[in-house]
């Protein structure tokens, strides 16, 4: 008998989790599915959730509270908290991102020990090529792609 290969852990960016989320049937679609099926482990923080609301209260998404409950209850049942000290770093040193506000992703990426960070955002996707970094930083599009998802 096959054995079911591990869920990848990953951190999305802001913008993953909304576009797979408010968007149901756009292409973004299989990594929810993926992540309700338990094949992907998104993984969040206080911070990132945090910032998740301050962007989902946006004026141009025009959301009511239940438009924003329902993106909650698409991702955080399915999400794994992680509470992290920056102080207590492997000893791995992760790049500074050009946006502040993005520097969560990246140290939450390390401190869970994810094996991807996923974000369509410039700021993040330009580290990508960052010698040692102890994870990947891809496209969401990518990551369906190489997972077969």
């Amino acid at each position: 008998m096959a054995q079911k290969p591990a869920a990848s852990k990953v951190v999305l960016d802001t913008n993953v989790v909304i576009s797979a989320t408010l968007f149901e049937s756009g292409v973004l679609k299989p990594l929810r599915l993926a992540w309700q099926a338990g094949r992907v482990v998104p993984v969040i923080s206080k911070e990132t959730r945090a910032e998740l609301l301050r962007v989902l209260a946006y004026e141009k998404f025009k959301l009511s509270a239940a438009d924003i409950a329902r993106v909650l209850a698409l991702y955080l049942p399915d999400a794994q908290f992680h509470k992290f000290d920056l102080t207590a770093n492997s000893g791995i040193q992760i790049p500074v991102c050009r946006d502040k506000r993005d520097q969560i992703f990246l140290d939450l990426a390390q401190s869970a020990k994810v094996d991807c960070l996923l974000s369509g955002d410039q700021d993040l996707l330009v580290l990508a090529s960052t010698p040692n970094l102890p994870f990947r930083i891809l496209k969401p599009i990518e990551f369906l792609t190489q997972h077969d998802l």
